[in-house]
């Protein structure tokens, strides 16, 4: 298996509907899911990390309200999804749960990964049920999503997700193992690529079109969502999920294409962090916050001084030292109003001020970057 697999803590599954359902008999493909979690199970045994992003809740819904194969209106698309999710989610439980693994269930819009505040909101608790060792099963909202703010395809969505959580590794199980310089359905001389390395236009017209009736993407989203990966240092891979025990199949060498990233996911999300230009305020740290600052900890209320400006949680503030040097940028945790009630105190005063249990910290070292003077 390739060093990429290997360094691979933190891996974002993509599963597609038509991998979940069985198109002929509408149903869930049991079997097939059970095999799934079996693999799962072997990967947090070796210690990788697991976030699941799964298609299938409005195939299922359709079936359940014997809608056929004809084309939903948005009404009865997020009636089938409010319909199908219960029983997607059961499933998932069930099956893990039968590996002592807990399962949790996760909806997103286009909007919760693109506001700030909502990404952050999205990405603490994403974080925080993989801190827990619980496995977030991931899905579009589409009970609530319009055709105008939704993404439509799970691939993207899972691209996001594998960005939002630092993902070292993106696996997207497909009904194709892989990308082929042609539709390999249409052309009997198309070559299997086993590396992509960097994405280029030649390697986007080898896209081709859509996939099946149940699924909404096809390797056109998947190259989309490579480029939205690779460049926040995830790599991603696409082998077929077709047969039972898939990840398996991946580890033991079936066909499958990287799309390897040259970034790194830690780097890239602080270079992100520096780059930004719309401040929306300050923070002025003392001496000792400074120094536990270049020591990689957190900014904690107690070394903060003072604080300027108008912002809410996840707006981009400066970091300022008691000489006014700007030493970096970064995500507020709190609002202005709350932040400057809380400064200068102990993490555990934050509650008894403010009313409610907060974060322990002003800015997290994961969500800060430095930017003049000391590097890291």
């Amino acid at each position: 298996m390739r060093q990429e697999w290997t360094n691979a803590k933190r891996i974002v599954i993509k599963i597609g509907s038509s991998l979940l359902v069985d198109e002929q008999q509408e149903q869930l493909r049991t079997e097939w899911l059970l095999s799934l979690t079996d693999d799962i199970a072997r990967f947090k045994q070796i210690g990788k990390e697991i976030i699941i992003v799964a298609s299938g809740a409005k195939a299922l819904g359709r079936q359940e309200l014997n809608l056929g194969a004809r084309k939903l209106t948005l009404d009865e698309a997020q009636a089938a999804a409010a319909i199908g999710q219960i029983s997607l989610s059961a499933a998932f439980k069930s099956f893990l749960k039968s590996h002592d693994l807990t399962s949790a269930q996760i909806l997103l819009t286009l909007a919760d990964t693109e506001d700030r505040r909502r990404y952050l909101n999205a990405r603490d608790t994403l974080n925080t049920l993989v801190g827990f060792g619980a496995i977030p099963v991931v899905n579009e909202n589409d009970t609530v999503a319009t055709n105008e703010l939704r993404y439509g395809d799970n691939d993207r969505l899972a691209a996001r997700v594998a960005s939002m959580v630092d993902a070292d590794l993106l696996i997207i199980l497909s009904d194709i193992d892989g990308l082929y310089t042609a539709p390999p359905n249409k052309d009997k001389t198309a070559r299997h690529i086993e590396v992509v390395e960097e994405i280029t236009p030649e390697v986007e017209a080898m896209a081709g079109g859509t996939g099946s009736e149940l699924s909404s993407g096809g390797m056109v989203t998947k190259i989309m969502a490579a480029k939205i990966a690779n460049a926040t240092g995830c790599h991603m891979v696409i082998t077929s999920g077709e047969r039972l025990h898939p990840l398996n199949a991946f580890l033991n060498g079936a066909k499958a294409t990287w799309f390897l990233s040259n970034a790194d996911p830690v780097q890239a999300r602080k270079s992100w962090i520096a780059g930004a230009l719309d401040m929306k305020g300050t923070m002025v740290i003392d001496k000792g916050a400074e120094k536990a600052l270049y020591n990689g900890n957190s900014l904690l209320p107690a070394g903060v001084t003072q604080i300027s400006g108008s912002f809410e949680r996840g707006d981009f503030v400066y970091i300022t030292n008691h000489l006014e040097e700007e030493v970096g940028h970064g995500l507020s945790s709190y609002n202005s109003d709350d932040a400057a009630q809380i400064i200068g105190m102990q993490s555990d005063e934050i509650e008894s001020v403010l009313g409610f249990s907060g974060r322990t910290e002003l800015i997290h070292r994961d969500n800060m970057a430095f930017t003049k003077g000391k590097t890291e």
